[in-house]
Protein backbone atom coordinates (compact mmCIF):
# COMPACT_ATOMS: atom_id res chain seq x y z
CA UNK A 1 0.00 0.00 0.00
CA UNK A 2 1.46 3.34 -0.53
CA UNK A 3 1.38 6.11 2.22
CA UNK A 4 1.06 9.30 1.95
CA UNK A 5 3.81 11.95 1.76
CA UNK A 6 4.84 14.47 3.59
CA UNK A 7 5.99 18.34 2.01
CA UNK A 8 7.32 20.91 3.94
CA UNK A 9 6.55 23.92 2.09
CA UNK A 10 8.93 26.88 2.53
CA UNK A 11 8.93 30.35 1.14
CA UNK A 12 12.19 31.37 -0.18
CA UNK A 13 14.67 34.12 2.08
CA UNK A 14 13.93 37.75 1.39
CA UNK A 15 15.35 40.12 -1.10
CA UNK A 16 15.44 43.50 -1.73
CA UNK A 17 12.09 43.76 -3.34
CA UNK A 18 10.09 41.65 -0.76
CA UNK A 19 11.44 43.74 1.76
CA UNK A 20 9.92 47.10 0.34
CA UNK A 21 7.02 45.19 -0.49
CA UNK A 22 7.51 45.29 -4.31
CA UNK A 23 6.35 42.39 -6.54
CA UNK A 24 8.82 39.73 -7.46
CA UNK A 25 6.82 37.29 -9.39
CA UNK A 26 9.14 36.07 -12.39
CA UNK A 27 11.93 38.53 -12.28
CA UNK A 28 14.96 37.13 -10.89
CA UNK A 29 15.77 38.58 -7.82
CA UNK A 30 18.79 37.54 -5.47
CA UNK A 31 18.46 37.47 -1.63
CA UNK A 32 19.74 40.32 0.69
CA UNK A 33 21.75 39.43 3.47
CA UNK A 34 19.03 39.07 5.78
CA UNK A 35 17.33 36.30 3.51
CA UNK A 36 20.99 34.32 3.38
CA UNK A 37 20.57 34.40 6.84
CA UNK A 38 17.50 32.78 6.86
CA UNK A 39 18.59 30.41 3.87
CA UNK A 40 21.30 29.21 6.88
CA UNK A 41 18.55 28.82 9.60
CA UNK A 42 16.79 26.96 7.36
CA UNK A 43 19.51 24.93 6.87
CA UNK A 44 19.70 24.39 10.63
CA UNK A 45 16.04 22.82 10.53
CA UNK A 46 16.81 20.43 7.74
CA UNK A 47 19.37 19.01 9.43
CA UNK A 48 17.73 18.80 13.25
CA UNK A 49 14.71 17.66 10.91
CA UNK A 50 15.90 15.62 7.89
CA UNK A 51 13.88 15.18 4.96
CA UNK A 52 14.82 12.89 2.05
CA UNK A 53 14.90 15.40 -1.17
CA UNK A 54 14.50 18.80 -1.76
CA UNK A 55 13.00 20.56 -4.74
CA UNK A 56 12.68 23.94 -5.44
CA UNK A 57 11.71 26.31 -7.99
CA UNK A 58 14.40 27.31 -10.50
CA UNK A 59 14.35 30.99 -9.84
CA UNK A 60 17.72 31.96 -8.30
CA UNK A 61 16.00 33.14 -4.65
CA UNK A 62 14.29 30.09 -4.24
CA UNK A 63 17.74 28.00 -5.43
CA UNK A 64 20.36 30.40 -3.44
CA UNK A 65 17.73 29.28 -0.18
CA UNK A 66 17.81 25.75 -0.48
CA UNK A 67 21.25 25.37 -1.21
CA UNK A 68 23.06 25.45 2.63
CA UNK A 69 19.71 22.95 3.49
CA UNK A 70 21.33 20.71 0.28
CA UNK A 71 24.72 21.03 1.61
CA UNK A 72 24.04 19.97 5.48
CA UNK A 73 22.09 16.90 4.34
CA UNK A 74 23.83 15.93 1.48
CA UNK A 75 21.22 16.30 -1.47
CA UNK A 76 21.06 17.16 -4.88
CA UNK A 77 18.17 19.51 -5.42
CA UNK A 78 15.34 18.91 -7.76
CA UNK A 79 14.13 21.93 -9.84
CA UNK A 80 10.77 22.33 -11.55
CA UNK A 81 9.83 25.02 -13.71
CA UNK A 82 6.23 24.30 -12.22
CA UNK A 83 7.53 25.65 -8.90
CA UNK A 84 7.80 29.41 -10.06
CA UNK A 85 6.24 32.41 -9.30
CA UNK A 86 3.20 33.57 -10.43
CA UNK A 87 3.95 36.80 -13.42
CA UNK A 88 2.41 39.76 -11.68
CA UNK A 89 2.21 41.27 -15.29
CA UNK A 90 2.66 45.44 -14.76
CA UNK A 91 2.91 44.96 -10.97
CA UNK A 92 6.30 43.18 -11.59
CA UNK A 93 9.14 45.43 -9.44
CA UNK A 94 6.46 47.72 -8.20
CA UNK A 95 4.06 48.09 -4.87
CA UNK A 96 0.18 48.08 -5.28
CA UNK A 97 0.39 51.12 -3.76
CA UNK A 98 1.97 52.38 -6.48
CA UNK A 99 -0.62 50.82 -9.18
CA UNK A 100 -3.53 52.00 -7.22
CA UNK A 101 -1.94 55.63 -7.36
CA UNK A 102 -2.38 55.23 -10.87
CA UNK A 103 -5.29 52.92 -11.62
CA UNK A 104 -7.41 53.05 -7.98
CA UNK A 105 -10.24 51.20 -9.69
CA UNK A 106 -8.03 48.46 -10.88
CA UNK A 107 -6.48 47.42 -7.15
CA UNK A 108 -9.59 47.80 -5.56
CA UNK A 109 -11.40 45.32 -7.97
CA UNK A 110 -7.47 42.97 -7.47
CA UNK A 111 -8.41 43.74 -3.38
CA UNK A 112 -12.35 42.68 -4.15
CA UNK A 113 -10.89 39.26 -6.55
CA UNK A 114 -7.51 39.36 -7.25
CA UNK A 115 -8.42 35.99 -9.63
CA UNK A 116 -11.64 37.35 -11.51
CA UNK A 117 -9.26 40.65 -11.42
CA UNK A 118 -5.67 40.26 -11.59
CA UNK A 119 -3.40 43.04 -12.51
CA UNK A 120 -3.05 43.86 -16.59
CA UNK A 121 -0.42 41.20 -18.25
CA UNK A 122 -0.25 39.12 -15.30
CA UNK A 123 0.10 35.10 -15.19
CA UNK A 124 -3.83 33.81 -14.89
CA UNK A 125 -3.92 33.16 -11.16
CA UNK A 126 -6.36 29.48 -11.82
CA UNK A 127 -3.76 28.25 -14.51
CA UNK A 128 -0.74 28.92 -11.93
CA UNK A 129 -2.86 26.88 -8.99
CA UNK A 130 -2.77 24.21 -11.17
CA UNK A 131 0.44 24.10 -12.14
CA UNK A 132 1.67 24.55 -8.66
CA UNK A 133 -1.01 21.62 -7.38
CA UNK A 134 0.39 19.39 -10.60
CA UNK A 135 3.93 19.94 -9.46
CA UNK A 136 3.56 19.00 -5.63
CA UNK A 137 1.62 15.92 -6.79
CA UNK A 138 4.22 14.75 -9.29
CA UNK A 139 6.25 15.47 -6.52
CA UNK A 140 4.22 13.55 -4.42
CA UNK A 141 4.42 10.65 -5.97
CA UNK A 142 8.09 10.56 -6.88
CA UNK A 143 8.48 10.04 -3.19
CA UNK A 144 5.83 8.08 -1.48
CA UNK A 145 6.13 8.01 2.35
CA UNK A 146 8.70 10.76 2.26
CA UNK A 147 9.81 13.66 3.71
CA UNK A 148 10.20 16.55 0.76
CA UNK A 149 11.41 19.76 1.25
CA UNK A 150 9.83 22.65 -1.71
CA UNK A 151 11.03 25.58 -1.37
CA UNK A 152 9.01 28.23 -3.44
CA UNK A 153 6.98 31.48 -3.49
CA UNK A 154 4.07 33.01 -1.49
CA UNK A 155 1.83 33.72 -4.11
CA UNK A 156 2.30 30.41 -5.57
CA UNK A 157 1.92 28.46 -2.49
CA UNK A 158 -0.86 30.27 -1.08
CA UNK A 159 -2.84 29.92 -4.58
CA UNK A 160 -1.77 26.07 -4.76
CA UNK A 161 -2.96 25.66 -0.64
CA UNK A 162 -6.58 26.75 -1.81
CA UNK A 163 -6.22 24.64 -4.53
CA UNK A 164 -5.67 21.77 -3.04
CA UNK A 165 -7.52 22.37 0.40
CA UNK A 166 -10.55 23.28 -1.62
CA UNK A 167 -10.66 26.40 -0.50
CA UNK A 168 -11.64 29.19 -3.32
CA UNK A 169 -8.90 30.06 -4.84
CA UNK A 170 -10.24 33.84 -5.07
CA UNK A 171 -10.06 33.98 -0.76
CA UNK A 172 -6.42 33.07 -1.08
CA UNK A 173 -5.48 36.50 0.01
CA UNK A 174 -7.88 36.38 2.98
CA UNK A 175 -6.88 33.11 4.26
CA UNK A 176 -4.03 32.85 3.91
CA UNK A 177 -2.31 36.76 4.25
CA UNK A 178 1.35 35.83 4.02
CA UNK A 179 4.35 33.16 4.55
CA UNK A 180 6.92 34.11 6.20
CA UNK A 181 10.17 33.53 4.58
CA UNK A 182 11.68 30.16 5.23
CA UNK A 183 8.55 29.27 8.04
CA UNK A 184 7.47 25.56 7.09
CA UNK A 185 4.36 24.33 6.25
CA UNK A 186 3.73 20.87 6.48
CA UNK A 187 1.43 19.80 3.94
CA UNK A 188 -0.28 16.04 3.91
CA UNK A 189 -0.18 14.34 0.38
CA UNK A 190 -2.37 11.03 -0.21
CA UNK A 191 -2.02 8.43 -2.94
CA UNK A 192 -4.97 9.82 -4.06
CA UNK A 193 -4.20 13.15 -4.90
CA UNK A 194 -6.04 14.94 -1.80
CA UNK A 195 -4.46 17.01 0.91
CA UNK A 196 -4.06 17.94 4.47
CA UNK A 197 -2.88 21.06 6.20
CA UNK A 198 -0.78 20.02 9.35
CA UNK A 199 1.00 22.90 10.20
CA UNK A 200 0.89 26.47 8.51
CA UNK A 201 3.62 29.19 8.82
CA UNK A 202 6.08 27.72 11.45
CA UNK A 203 9.23 29.29 12.03
CA UNK A 204 12.29 27.47 11.38
CA UNK A 205 14.01 29.41 14.65
CA UNK A 206 12.62 31.45 17.23
CA UNK A 207 12.66 35.19 16.45
CA UNK A 208 13.78 34.91 12.75
CA UNK A 209 13.45 38.02 10.88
Amino acid sequence: MTTATTLLLARHGQTTWHAENRYAGISDIPLTDTGRAQADALARWAAAHPVDAIWTSPLSRAVATAEPACRALGLTPHRDPDLRECDFGVLEGRTLAEFEAENPTAAEAFRTDPVANPFPQAEDPVAAAERGAAALRRIAAAHPGARVLVVAHNTLFRLVLCTLLSIPAREYRRVFPKLRNVAISELRMNPDGSAALLSLNVPCEPDLP
